[in-house]
């Protein structure tokens, strides 16, 4: 994409959690218990939101009055060192990777969980996001950053393709998406990633295919998996940007539909990222073969996802200009039966929920 989308504060990424009870007191003529069971229930939603444990969600919400925002604005601004040092457990020796979740509770909560009719996602469907974080944008880095932890702790994606990643973004991303494979697309510079829940997705093996013409450092990030018994191969890029690089950008455009195309049959084949495509642009070269839809299209075209770069939503850049766009696309080659798409936040990104 062209320009800054990540404006993801930790603000907005509790904004849904500002409508959840909030318990600051025992007084006001309840019942003890019913306090204890409202209590309860938080800790099970900053466990489910933060991915941590129930004694890290009880002593951050303790911590911070039992406010939820305020729970998972400490939560996410505090280091991972910091969480290391204070959680229960011995710190590993140096080297030794850093795993940020209390595993002891999960059992108690899972059932806690389920008690408390909060079901898992159906085995039959998947949900995807696609963003560009526009890590190019070294304004605000660090704040931004945990905006994106924070977006992805609270809506649990299975596959998350993202676009402009540089290394300390990646590195921010490892350590704290512990429940999470991320493969990458490049290390140096910035470059694309994808990331697989570990509790759903199986990773089977990994490809990147360089644009050899490219002035950008673009290529096309490729990863086999199986989710559910179903084969999928999951492709990202970040097409060459501006305006003045169209030609460029409909090659490589023809590159990923060729190795779409590769793909063996008995595997569905989704693509999506930050193609920085024009409409006129897919005209131009007859639109998509037959067996490749694009998903927004396939779906009737739902206005309230159509653009997804609104300079009048996100104001990053400060432009002085408006402009709307539907840089971000997803396309897919049959196999999968679609049930919704959804634009989770105007200024960011565009989710998909798939069903084999």
């Amino acid at each position: 994409m062209e320009g800054g989308r990540a404006d993801g504060e930790v603000e907005q990424a509790a904004s849904e959690a500002k409508e959840r009870p909030r318990v600051h007191s025992a007084e006001g003529g309840g019942p003890r218990e019913d306090l204890e069971e409202q209590q309860k229930r938080l800790c099970l939603e900053f466990a489910s939101i933060s991915n941590s444990g129930a004694a890290a969600a009880e002593r951050y919400l303790a911590e911070n009055g039992w406010d939820m925002q305020k729970a998972l604005n400490s939560f996410f601004d505090s280091s991972p060192e910091q969480d290391v040092n204070r959680m229960p457990h011995p710190v590993p020796a140096t080297g030794a990777p850093v795993e940020l979740t209390d595993h002891s509770t999960t059992s108690t909560v899972a059932a806690a969980v389920e008690a408390a009719g909060i079901y898992p996602q159906d085995d039959s469907t998947f949900s995807l996001i696609t963003w560009n974080i526009d890590g190019l944008d070294s304004n605000n880095l660090q704040e931004r950053a945990r905006g994106v932890c924070s977006y992805l702790a609270l809506y649990s994606p299975d596959v998350v393709f993202l676009q402009e990643v540089i290394p300390v973004y990646l590195s921010y991303l490892q350590k704290r998406a512990v429940s999470y494979t991320i493969i990458p697309g490049n290390t140096d510079g910035y470059f694309t990633a994808i990331m697989l829940k570990k509790s759903r997705v199986k990773v089977l093996k990994h490809e990147i295919t360089a644009f050899p013409t490219t002035s950008m450092m673009r290529n096309l990030l490729a990863v086999y998996v199986n989710i559910s018994g179903n084969d999928l191969c999951l492709m990202t890029s970040h097409l060459e940007s501006t305006k003045d690089h169209s030609e460029e950008r409909l090659k490589q455009l023809k590159l990923v539909l060729a190795k779409m195309a590769e793909v063996p049959e008995s595997s569905s084949v989704i693509f999506g990222g930050d193609t920085n495509l024009r409409d006129k642009e897919v005209a131009k070269m007859g639109g998509l073969p037959n067996n490749i839809l694009d998903i927004w299209e396939f779906l009737g075209k739902p206005e309230h996802c159509h653009y997804t770069w609104d300079t009048s939503q996100n104001n990053n850049l400060n432009a002085k200009y408006k402009c709307k766009s539907r840089f971000d696309r997803l396309f897919f080659r049959v196999l999968l039966k679609n049930q919704g798409l959804l634009l989770v936040n105007t200024t960011q990104t565009c989710s998909s929920v798939l069903s084999p």
